[in-house]
């Protein structure tokens, strides 16, 4: 009797664990939306796991014997076996991206360094938040090594007001950075555009050194693997991404590195 009471407790307690993080991760992913208006395919993805574990919580019973029953048949046991099979893939291949994204922000460059700073959204003639981080992290550098050369790669959007390479180059240099030390690529709309158009730069101005590029933590991983594909080995220099959106970011840099991969 009173291992029946034991485990109904347990189970009550394992039930409102799974509907805890379902609202955590609810709140946490649906957050950028209401803040800064930013939906994308991470926190979509963490809304319909959130939604799901809680789900999961309320429903565990009804779900377990489900299951029961569908493991009776052979066609069952293939089916759920199927699936937990897929789920258990795709939280390890999650995981293995998440450490190689760490990984790749270890590499801190040594001396002076050609700066690459990756372009992000602009909002009108201003930065968004997360390019604006890109810059910070680029001022802080090159506040260190004043005769660093940068190149400021990001072309103009559709909904954009003026190139982000110029609102980079605005950004800087009313900072104080010397304008001369500052190349701005804007045809770019992709990471591998910019790395490509901003290579073609530093060669057409016959500037060579060691390549350092400058993106938010989460993105170094994919931006250095397309350098590579380029010939291009760099170091990272990583900006820090606001808590509140870095797992929507991470979430969705996930898609992004496998179809990198499938792509290669």
């Amino acid at each position: 009797m009173n291992n029946k009471k034991n485990n109904g407790i347990g189970n009550r307690i394992l039930r409102g664990v799974f509907i805890c993080i379902g609202i955590v991760l609810i709140v946490w992913f649906i957050l950028p939306f209401i803040v800064y208006g930013i939906i994308n395919i991470g926190n979509v993805t963490g809304i319909i796991v959130g939604i799901a574990l809680i789900l999961i919580g309320i429903f565990a019973q009804k779900i377990c014997i489900f299951f029961r029953k569908k493991w009776t048949a052979t066609s069952g046991k293939i089916v759920l076996s199927a699936t937990g099979i897929i789920i258990a893939s795709c939280i390890v291949i999650a995981l293995y991206i998440s450490v190689l994204m760490i990984n790749a922000t270890a590499r801190a460059p040594e001396g002076d360094n050609i700066l690459i700073v990756l372009g992000c959204q602009v909002k009108g003639t201003a930065p968004s938040l997360m390019l604006q981080e890109r810059l910070d992290a680029a001022l802080e550098y090159l506040d260190d090594h004043k005769d660093t050369i940068c190149v400021l790669s990001g072309g103009k959007g559709s909904d954009e007001s003026i190139s982000e390479a110029e609102c980079m180059y605005r950004y800087m240099t009313e900072r104080g950075i010397d304008p001369t030390k500052l190349i701005r690529e804007d045809k770019s709309t992709t990471t591998r555009e910019n790395l490509l158009f901003s290579m073609e730069l530093l060669e057409k101005n016959k500037i060579n050194g060691s390549i350092a590029l400058v993106t938010n933590e989460f993105h170094e991983y994919r931006a250095k693997r397309i350098a590579s594909k380029l010939g291009v080995e760099a170091d990272a220099i990583p900006a820090k991404t606001e808590l509140m959106l870095l797992p929507t970011y991470i979430v969705r840099e996930w898609y992004s590195v496998l179809y990198e991969w499938v792509r290669a």
